[in-house]
């Protein structure tokens, strides 16, 4: 039997080749093989959770074991196929201060969810798979399931995990995405590409631009995290962090906006970028988020891995975005339209508490600066 040019017979070597081969077929950027051995960072994954920088995110805690031992997730589990899909080339946003107040969502989800473009392309590989190893099983998994996929890919030789706990892959950067298939046949393991374990050496440049100091060496405190205080958090956000949130509408790229591995580079362009991420918003008028409902809101991000957020945390964000830019730009358009609206919602009772108290706190902060 034969699927797309992988032979049953093949001895597992030549199996591996076909099996990178068919990644790249189908459109995967980079591609590797890993064994399924437990992490290797158990206690400081466990401490993590146990200081509680987690936050909210409580799937993170529930199947843990799962995390932290393939085999536990997949009984058997002998091999991890590894892929990344590449969704941005690294160029910086133009911002023009003349226009309205608009706020900015992060790179990963201005295109096409990722979870789906890379999990049809990984089902279909497991099921092709599965055709000609029937006796084996293959788990495709994104970024929903318990696996320590950052950790596998280095393995697998994909990259190296930074500073800011993103894998970089030096020459091609952070601009990745990653999943997998988590399998029961063994596979033989593809070699890293070099022996250094730490991609970024001196270089701190992540950790001195975060705004929230969420960054120390290879960790990250979620909870101080723009990406989780925007997409994951409910209710209302700490002033602190608030203030810190820029024009950051949803998500934050920061940390690898500053990343010299990120920055756009010639020699990157020949990893291809999957159509499926063109950009459809980079941003969006907050006036405008601020005057969403539910049914308006779904139009918009249809199919993005937008759709996380929830109509109150759009609107909580957009009332964030919209005070941090008053205040550095006071005369900017559209301000007026953009100030009653925030005092309807301040004033609106049967808005979200959190939404309407954010209003609120904004616009006493606008008061306080002269914003007003």
């Amino acid at each position: 039997m034969n699927v797309d040019g992988i032979a049953a017979d093949a001895d597992p070597e030549s199996l591996t080749r076909r099996v990178l081969a068919r990644c790249r077929d189908l459109g995967f950027a980079l591609a590797g093989v890993c064994d399924a051995l437990p992490t290797s960072h158990e206690d400081h994954v466990r401490a993590w959770i146990t200081a509680g920088r987690h936050g909210t995110m409580e799937y993170l805690q529930r199947r843990i074991e799962e995390r932290l031992a393939p085999e536990t997730y997949v009984p058997g589990a002998a091999s991890i196929i590894m892929v990344a899909d590449r969704y941005h080339d690294g160029h910086r946003d133009r911002i023009d201060s003349d226009s309205a107040p608009r706020g900015r969502i992060a790179r990963y989800a201005r295109g096409r969810d990722y979870h789906k473009v890379m999990k049809r392309r990984l089902v279909q590989l497991a099921r092709e798979l599965g055709e000609i190893l029937p006796d084996h099983h293959f788990r495709p998994c994104v970024d929903t399931a318990p696996l320590l996929e950052r950790e596998h890919a280095m393995r697998a030789g994909l990259g190296l995990v930074g500073k800011n706990t993103l894998l970089i892959e030096p020459g091609v950067g952070s601009w990745m995405l990653l999943g997998g298939i988590v399998s029961t046949a063994r596979l033989i393991p593809t070699s890293p590409k070099t022996e250094r374990s730490d991609p970024c050496g001196t270089c701190s440049r992540c950790i001195d631009a975060c705004p929230t100091d969420a960054i120390t060496p290879f960790s990250v405190d979620a909870t101080r995290c723009l990406a989780y205080t925007t997409i994951e958090h409910r209710g209302e956000i700490t002033p602190e962090l608030e203030t810190a949130a820029g024009d950051w509408l949803f998500g934050c790229d920061i940390c690898q906006e500053v990343c010299p591995h990120a920055a756009r580079k010639k020699r990157r362009q020949a990893l291809p970028i999957h159509p499926d991420y063109a950009e459809r918003h980079s941003d969006f008028d907050l006036l405008e988020v601020l005057g969403w409902t539910d049914a308006s809101r779904q139009v918009v991000i249809e199919g993005t891995a937008a759709k996380r957020a929830a109509l109150g945390m759009w609107k909580r964000n957009a009332l964030i975005c919209a005070g941090n830019v008053l205040t550095e730009h006071p005369d900017a358009p559209g301000k007026m339209e953009l100030l009653g609206r925030m005092r309807e919602i301040a004033g609106d009772f049967d808005e979200d508490a959190a939404v309407r108290g954010t209003a609120a706190r904004v616009l006493d902060r606008l008061s306080m600066s002269d914003g007003i």
